[in-house]
C-alpha cells in the first residue's frame, strides 16, 4: 500500500524529510498574507492618517521567502541576509491585491547585484529556470554576474507564471 511511500533507509532520511516538509509549511503561499492581516487586525479608526504610503507587509513577505529559499540565494549561494533581496517577480505596485504581493510565489530570494539586475529588466528566467540576459546587459555586468555559471531556479507552475509575465513587462529584449 502507500505506506511504503513513508520509509526511510535511516534516522538521516527522516530528519531530511520532516525538515522539508516543515520548510515547506512555513512558505505557504498564503502564510504572509495571513500574517499581515493578523499584525494589522488591530489598526482601526483610532489610527490617524498619513499622506505617505508605506510599504505594510514588505518585511513578512521577506521572512516567507528567506524560509522558501533557505535563506540562500539559489544562483550564488549567498547566504548573508544583508545581501539578500526579496525581489517580486510582479513588482509590489502592479500586483492587483495583497494576497499576491506576500505570495512566496512571486518572490525570489537574491544577492543584491543579481536582484538589481532581475529588477531592471537586465536579466530574466525562462520556463526551466535558466537566466536570461538582456541584450542591453554589459560585459562587465555579464562577468559580474557570472551569467553563464549559473544553476537554473527550481521554479514551481506558479513562478514559471509570473516569470513569463516579468519577461513580457520588465525584461528589455533587443526591440525595446
Amino acid at each position: 500500500g502507500h505506506a511504503g511511500a513513508f520509509v526511510f533507509a535511516d534516522r538521516v532520511g527522516l530528519f531530511n524529510a520532516v525538515s522539508s516538509v516543515y520548510r515547506l509549511s512555513m512558505s505557504l503561499p498564503t502564510l504572509p498574507y495571513e500574517d499581515f492581516i493578523k499584525e494589522t487586525a488591530h489598526i482601526g479608526d483610532t489610527e490617524a492618517e498619513r499622506a505617505q504610503k508605506v510599504r505594510i507587509g514588505q518585511n513578512r513577505f521577506r521572512l516567507a521567502l528567506m524560509d522558501y529559499w533557505q535563506a540562500t540565494c539559489p544562483l550564488t549561494g549567498v547566504r548573508e541576509p544583508e545581501l539578500l533581496r526579496a525581489s517580486h517577480i510582479v513588482p509590489w505596485a502592479a500586483c492587483e491585491s495583497d494576497q499576491e504581493r506576500l505570495n512566496v510565489h512571486n518572490g525570489l530570494l537574491l544577492s543584491a547585484l543579481w536582484d538589481a539586475a532581475f529588477d531592471a529588466g537586465l536579466v530574466s528566467f525562462d520556463d526551466v529556470g535558466y537566466a536570461i540576459a538582456s541584450p542591453k546587459l554589459g560585459d562587465d555586468a555579464r562577468a559580474a554576474l557570472e551569467l553563464d555559471n549559473v544553476p537554473p531556479l527550481p521554479l514551481s507552475d506558479q513562478h514559471r507564471e509570473r516569470l513569463r509575465w516579468h519577461r513580457d513587462n520588465i525584461w528589455i529584449t533587443g526591440n525595446d
